[in-house]
């Protein structure tokens, strides 16, 4: 199967190639839902044959998947952009904000990509949160155990907000969901400390309100 990810080819017409998919799909889910897309309209937003599609994807979904690397990351990053001491519970970092700004500004892409049931960019969120979050948590607190658990939390948490947000079912600016966001993930670390298990913050302290 194709990669579902395929940025870094090596081979610059190839990543030239799948940069103009990746936009042609972006641009049609800007003006409909990602289930009424078709192959046809991409190759035709991107000015390349059916046959060459197959070639790099072998579906809309792996296409879409790979649409949505760039912002994943972006978000997967801006969840951990701090050093040894996070930010305190009303103080979420810049880089989510910001990361808010971005999908604010292109909701309707983002509604298309990520629909109640998590869509290629909810699963891929989920998925990669959940990867880097564990991975933090082990590093910093290698002796403590329920680190699935409270990355899987965090994962769901911070998925289905945003899912919630772009389809207008929560009421907020990026700097107010942010806040909210992140006010929520300490007090997941928290709780998980309260119970023994892990917590970024190297203390026991109570979960917020």
């Amino acid at each position: 199967m194709t990669p579902a990810v395929t940025d870094g080819s090596n081979d610059p017409r190839t990543a030239r190639t799948r940069a103009r998919l990746r936009a042609a799909l972006l641009e049609a889910c800007q003006e409909q839902p990602l289930e009424r897309v078709g192959v046809a309209e991409v190759v035709r937003r991107a000015g390349v044959g059916r046959a060459t599609f197959y070639l790099h994807y072998d579906d809309l979904h792996a296409l879409a998947v790979d649409a949505c690397a760039g912002v994943v990351r972006d978000a997967v990053d801006a969840l951990h952009a701090w050093g040894r001491t996070p930010p305190g519970p009303d103080s979420p970092p810049a880089e989510l904000v910001a990361l808010l700004g971005e999908v604010r500004s292109r909701a309707a892409v983002y509604r298309s990509l990520l629909g109640p049931g998590g869509g290629p960019f909810g699963e891929l969120l989920h998925q990669e949160l959940r990867l880097r979050s564990g991975e933090e948590l082990s590093r910093r607190r290698p002796a403590a155990d329920g680190h699935d658990l409270t990355a899987s939390a965090v994962a769901g948490l911070f998925t289905g907000v945003v899912a919630d947000w772009v389809h207008d079912r929560i009421d907020a600016s990026p700097e107010q969901l942010a806040g909210r966001i992140w006010r929520m993930l300490v007090a997941v670390h928290a709780a998980a400390a309260s119970h023994g298990q892990s917590t970024v913050t190297g203390s026991s302290a109570a979960p917020l309100g």
